[in-house]
């Protein structure tokens, strides 16, 4: 069974929040999920399925997170999903909803996401689970490995393997910072340029401080129901066509050699599923945590060839009027991440499809990819998302 055009985005709702002290994570998921509901025209009382993954210290939850907050939110769904494989969980979460849907095992999903990092009170622990020591961590703890060090080798290894500049880099901090001057949600919408991000502090080399995301509050919640309901709701559904997803590696120390990264699979999956190749697609939402990952996926999807990502950015291809316009509201580098931002690439996606971006808006868009990635490239998840 395919789940191809089987199920439909009808409601969407990113949180305006970008710093919310003393306000619980929770509370912000619910009114999202409350207005992402009222974008559609359906009610809490519609809703059967429910996607929540909260296993982070700023995200309030825990192991249980899909059931505390669906006792939160007063419902009791019949299907639920917690998958949790890091940043990209909700694009993850979007196909699993599609499969339900198509099964009938689900009418009407809520797939909800919040965070409050810039506040919470709560400090991570003493550990890294990825470096414990025990088990496959025990060989990696010697080098003190680090989130931002692990995609800094990310960037060294492709700056040395293909001539990658850190103009080329910045390039892309540039891009996304001009598309969210135009979005009046984004944490940051001054104009920068390759200097002013070569000049910041660098964090780990070769990442600069505006090569990192920003760290925010926030949240999102997305509605999706079958192709057919979705006909009789307020909005214009946003059909997913494609879907992929995959997991590739945990250790840095199984890195590829070539820097392939799951998105490799998970992106001809979605590919193959919508019929359609890196040319059919007018809008991309990239998961862009650090800038080298939007130089990695837009070559592991097709959307340029190995090593030539650095020339594709610089040259502006990721701009309003390039090849690929990208990450039109600012993208996580400038508009918000509050830990897992591959709901808000879901969101955009949807929004740009309904000619309704909230940075610049890409004229008559019909076809939109949205990639994200968990951990340190350990996950990948890739939707095709057509009117």
């Amino acid at each position: 069974m395919s789940i191809s055009n089987r199920a439909a985005i009808v409601g969407v709702c990113e949180s305006p929040r970008r710093h919310a002290p003393q306000v619980h994570p929770y509370q912000i998921q619910m009114e999202c999920v409350v207005d992402a509901l009222a974008d559609a025209g359906l009610e809490l009382s519609d809703v059967d399925g429910l996607c929540v993954a909260s296993g982070d210290w700023a995200e309030g939850g825990g192991v249980n997170s899909v059931t505390e907050f669906a006792e939160y939110a007063g419902l009791r769904p019949t299907w639920f999903n917690s998958t949790d494989v890091g940043g990209c969980s909700y694009i993850v979460h979007a196909g699993h909803a599609a499969a339900a849907i198509a099964a009938g095992l689900a009418e009407v999903v809520v797939i909800s996401y919040a965070a409050t990092p810039r506040w919470w009170p709560l400090t991570t622990p003493s550990f890294d689970p990825f470096v414990f020591p025990a088990g496959p961590g025990q060989y990696e703890l010697p080098h003190g490995p680090t989130l931002i060090s692990a995609y800094a080798l990310f960037a060294q290894r492709h700056m040395a393997r293909y001539g990658t500049t850190a103009g080329q880099l910045a390039s892309v901090a540039v891009a996304f910072r001009a598309h969210a001057a135009n979005n009046p949600q984004a944490k940051l919408r001054a104009p920068i340029t390759v200097e002013d991000v070569l000049a910041s502090p660098m964090i780990a080399s070769p990442l600069h401080k505006l090569d990192c995301c920003v760290v925010t509050d926030g949240g999102g919640a997305v509605v999706m129901t079958s192709a057919e309901r979705a006909r009789d709701l307020r909005q214009k559904p946003v059909l997913l066509t494609g879907f992929g997803a995959a997991t590739a590696r945990t250790q840095l120390s199984q890195i590829d050699p070539g820097l392939a990264t799951p998105a490799t699979l998970s992106g001809p999956k979605a590919f193959e599923m919508a019929g359609m190749t890196p040319k059919d697609i007018d809008v991309a939402q990239l998961y862009d945590a650090f800038t080298i990952t939007v130089l990695l996926a837009l070559e592991d999807l097709g959307f340029c060839a190995r090593g030539e990502s650095g020339a594709f950015v610089a040259d502006g291809q990721v701009t309003l009027g390039g090849a690929l316009p990208c990450n039109t509201d600012g993208g996580g580098l400038s508009s918000n991440h509050p830990g897992k931002r591959g709901i808000f690439a879901l969101i955009e996606g949807a929004r740009q499809l309904r000619g309704q971006g909230t940075g610049v808006q890409v004229p008559n868009a019909q076809r939109a990819l949205v990639h994200g990635l968990g951990g340190t490239f350990c996950a990948a998840a890739t939707a095709i998302l057509t009117v």
